[in-house]
């Protein structure tokens, strides 16, 4: 077995990234209060709900922020606003919270130095990690081991998930391999020197791509039944594309759907059910409420900027397959469809001007609260499609209709991931969102996507 190269999972990684924001700003502020005039913030065993709780606010707006995904981690230009932003709010919560945190000091320039120090640890931290972890020497380079047909499409989905997942090139497995085939930036290794290439490529794990197992030479596989019995990692792809994507490849599943869909277990948990029931009353509750005090700025920008109808109004398709009527805020123009059934675009002409204000801010979802309320509707879920498009996407996409086995949702694993879902690629993508839902489903999935979706509105990701 060759020597394996140290390289961080992306659990791994965000669990990294958590745990040292806390630890460099701990050590920042200790080293304050040591060496200068600084007593606002001490570490002391009195003082352990201080530190506890400037380690949750950072933890959790860090999440809300953006701190911890790891495409903007990687790069430095996209991560410090981030991290002034987090740092601000940090603060700023951190000094309306006297019951848990030290009172304002005497000196409010000690203020000024509490952020600077949070904020000037937090960036020599990420300037570290870019530095180090994001660089060549913890790559975890791949070797995929699939037909040559489906390749492309295959390296295509790892592309912008993880920057440190190096995929170095593959070797075709068909026993009739097609010679005309070739893809630019892909390297292609013969069957006959795979030992060879994780040798001087310092491979650290296969990646077995083959939409029929039975394409595999024999070859190829009792070399990799050689490497396994060395303990060489070999895992399948739809596997790793779930763990790093957090979507379902329903593209690549055949005869063998069943190992893919486990839901059962899911859907019949009580516990979880009656957590969701009770939730869903709240929130409509608590949302309603919320847009009755708007209700006044909506209908004089709707007079202003969006002549018209308040509501708008449309059939959805929802859990089981049923109809029902989704009720919303005019974005649009009046008409807007007069010409036929069109998808709905990002920077569509037909919205109105007060209607990118009410879709960025997605204040033009809250009379859904009412759909919630009547049991159409779920807080989290895929988002209800209309049924012209269900019908065409269930002709096009394999187990589309399988996003309708719970209710719609006002917010989604979709909605927060992909921005927007305007074509059959685009739908596929937002199916593969919408599966790993379904099948992941927990209170702790459930809390990040609420996180995801603040995130949305604050950086006015609406749609």
């Amino acid at each position: 077995m060759p020597k394996q190269r140290i390289h961080f999972n992306i659990s791994e990684r965000k669990i990294l990234l958590r745990v040292f924001d806390i630890v460099f700003v701990l050590l920042a502020l200790y080293g304050l209060s040591s060496e200068f005039e600084f007593d606002y913030f001490t570490i002391t065993k009195e003082n352990w709900t201080w530190v506890f709780v400037l380690g949750l606010y950072i933890s959790g707006f860090g999440t809300v922020f953006e701190l911890y995904d790891l495409q903007k981690s990687s790069k430095f230009e996209k991560i410090i606003t981030n991290i002034v932003i987090t740092s601000s709010v940090t603060v700023l919560f951190y000094l309306l919270t006297p019951i848990f945190t030290p009172f304002l000091p005497s000196n409010r320039l000690q203020i000024f130095y509490f952020y600077l120090t949070i904020t000037i640890a937090l960036i020599l931290w990420r300037t570290a990690y870019i530095a180090f972890i994001i660089s060549p020497r913890f790559y975890k380079k791949v070797l995929i081991v699939g037909e040559a047909s489906n390749i492309k499409g295959i390296i295509d989905g790892f592309n912008d998930v993880d920057p440190n997942y190096i995929i170095v090139g593959f070797i075709n497995c068909e026993i009739q391999p097609d010679e005309n085939i070739h893809y630019d930036g892909i390297k292609e290794y013969g069957p006959n020197d795979i030992h060879k290439i994780i040798e001087e490529e310092q491979i650290s794990e296969i990646v077995i791509a083959s939409y029929d197992s039975n394409s595999i030479t024999p070859s190829i596989y009792r070399d990799l039944i050689t490497l396994l019995e060395t303990g060489f990692p070999i895992r399948e792809y739809t596997q790793v594309y779930e763990d790093m994507t957090y979507r379902v490849p329903v593209q690549y599943v055949g005869k063998d759907f069943y190992k893919y869909f486990p839901f059962s277990r899911i859907n019949q948990n009580k516990l979880y059910l009656l957590y969701r029931h009770v939730f869903d009353i709240v929130f409509s509750l608590v949302g309603i409420l919320f847009g009755l005090v708007l209700v006044p700025f909506i209908l004089l920008g709707n007079i202003i900027a969006n002549k018209g109808p308040l509501f708008y109004r449309q059939e959805r398709v929802g859990k089981d397959g049923k109809l029902f009527t989704i009720i919303k805020l005019r974005t649009m123009i009046k008409n807007a469809e007069q010409n036929g059934i069109v998808w709905a675009e990002a920077n569509d002409s037909r919205v109105t001007g007060f209607g990118k204000i009410l879709r960025g801010s997605r204040i033009d979802e809250l009379p859904q609260c009412l759909n919630i309320l009547k049991g159409e509707m779920s807080l989290i879920g895929p988002r209800p499609e209309r049924p012209y498009f269900v019908k065409e996407l269930f002709k096009i996409i394999p187990f589309y209709e399988t996003r309708h086995i719970i209710k719609p949702g006002l917010t989604g694993w979709a909605q927060v991931n992909e921005r927007y879902g305007a074509s059959v690629d685009a739908s596929l993508v937002k199916l593969q969102y919408d599966l790993y839902y379904i099948k992941h489903r927990s209170f702790f999935l459930d809390v990040n996507i609420i996180v995801k979706t603040f995130s949305t509105v604050i950086f006015y990701r609406g749609q």
